[in-house]
C-alpha cells in the first residue's frame, strides 16, 4: 500500500521503532476495523446474497441505528475517501518528485485532478473495481523493495535485538 511512504518520512531515534509502529497501525487497521465492521454486518442480520461493499455495511448499521446509520457510513466514507485521495496524492507527488523532477509535480496533479473529474462521473462500481486493481498493482514495488531491502532490515533489527531490553535489566 501506501503506508510505507508515510514510515519512510517519519523522524525516528531508530528504523526499528518505526518499523513497529507500521505493524501496529496496519493490525489496527486490517484487523480490529475490519472486523468490527463485519461483525457489525454479521450481527445485523441483513445478509441476504444480493447487497455487497459499502452497500451491505450501511444496510447493517442502517437496521441497526435507523437513519443515522446511513449517515454515519456515509461521513466515515466520505473521509475515508477524501484523506485517501489527498494522501496517495502527496505520495505520489513524492515518487514523482524523485523519478522524474519537481517539474513533473504539476503535470502530475493536473493527471490527478482529471481523474479525480473522470472517476466522479463513472459508475461507482467501476471505480472502485479500478481503485481495488491499482490498490493491488502497489504490491509489485513494494515487493521489489522488500526484496532489496530484507539484508538491511535484518541488520537494523539485529543490532536493536542485541541492546538489552531496560525491563530485562530491572530484573
Amino acid at each position: 500500500g501506501s503506508t510505507p511512504h508515510a514510515h519512510a518520512r517519519a523522524k525516528v531515534k531508530n528504523p526499528h521503532q518505526q518499523g513497529v509502529a507500521a505493524m501496529i497501525s496496519v493490525f489496527i487497521d486490517t484487523f480490529v476495523i475490519l472486523n468490527l465492521t463485519a461483525f457489525a454486518v454479521l450481527s445485523s442480520g441483513v445478509m441476504d446474497g444480493s447487497t455487497t461493499g459499502i452497500a451491505l455495511t450501511q444496510k447493517a448499521f442502517v437496521s441497526d441505528f435507523g437513519g443515522f446509520g446511513d449517515i454515519f457510513v456515509a461521513v466515515c466514507l466520505l473521509f475515508f475517501a477524501f484523506s485517501t485521495m489527498i494522501g496517495w496524492h502527496f505520495f505520489g507527488q513524492i515518487n514523482i518528485k524523485y523519478l522524474f523532477g519537481p517539474k513533473a509535480v504539476k503535470i502530475y496533479s493536473v493527471l490527478v485532478a482529471g481523474f479525480i473529474a473522470l472517476s466522479s462521473c463513472l459508475k461507482v462500481d467501476l471505480v472502485w473495481e479500478l481503485a481495488d486493481m491499482f490498490n493491488g498493482l502497489m504490491v509489485i514495488p513494494n515487493l521489489l523493495a522488500l526484496l532489496a531491502l530484507s539484508g538491511s532490515v535484518a541488520a537494523v533489527c539485529r543490532t536493536y535485538g542485541s541492546r538489552k531490553n531496560p525491563i530485562e535489566q530491572s530484573m
